[in-house]
């Protein structure tokens, strides 16, 4: 019998692309935080590794390079230009970047929500991407086992005018729903915040035992 297992609680799969940009990742191939030792030389331009990886533990490997790969791209691109990317433009490279894996032999098994706050523009944005290149700017989005709990939540209480308070009472609500259903023991949320002043981890205190009704 096969299903979900719990390999590590302690991961933090987000990567802080730019002060106002923030991407969460997941591999395809299960927990994607048991390596991250991946180092780029401070080379003119950094490409991508070109290894072959076959087997689950390396394609494990490859989700975190993938991700440290993006965030070493436009790191190098703000520090060339003295300016940040914003988020439909970082959206748009990370999605080339996939498709472009993707016609190759060495696919990057991973999802993507990309979320960020443009400072031109004054307004949030947030994408969602998956394996296979597809991008879709959306109001909200999940990946993974969550999003077969949580997205019916989403759709029934957000709504356009939402304040940072009512979005932290859907995410108690999503977590509540986490931990009645969830066929594995749920280990908890770590919350970051993406506005116009950058990024900052937010204290979500989840500790109150929840029951089924």
């Amino acid at each position: 019998m096969r299903g979900a297992t719990i390999l590590k609680t302690s991961d933090d799969k987000t990567r802080a692309l730019n002060k106002h940009t923030l991407m969460a990742f997941s591999g395809e191939a299960g927990d994607t935080g048991t390596s991250t030792t991946i180092a780029f030389p401070p080379l003119p331009s950094i490409p991508a590794p070109p290894i072959s990886l076959t087997t689950p533990a390396d394609s494990i490997l490859r989700t975190v390079q993938f991700a440290e790969y993006i965030q070493a791209n436009i790191q190098l691109y703000s520090m060339r230009n003295d300016t940040h990317l914003g988020p439909p433009a970082v959206a748009s490279f990370v999605r080339g970047e996939l498709a472009k894996a993707l016609r190759s032999r060495k696919p990057y098994n991973v999802n993507l929500l990309l979320g960020g706050y443009d400072p031109v523009r004054e307004r949030p944005s947030l994408y969602w991407c998956d394996y296979l290149a597809a991008l879709a700017p959306l109001p909200y989005a999940a990946h993974g086992y969550a999003q077969y709990y949580c997205l019916s939540i989403l759709d029934k209480h957000h709504h356009p005018d939402i304040s940072f308070e009512q979005g932290m009472k859907i995410l108690r609500m999503c977590t509540d729903e986490l931990k009645r259903r969830l066929p594995v023991d749920f280990k908890g949320m770590l919350v970051k915040v993406v506005t116009k002043d950058g990024i900052r981890e937010e204290e979500y205190i989840d500790d109150q035992p929840v029951k089924a009704p």
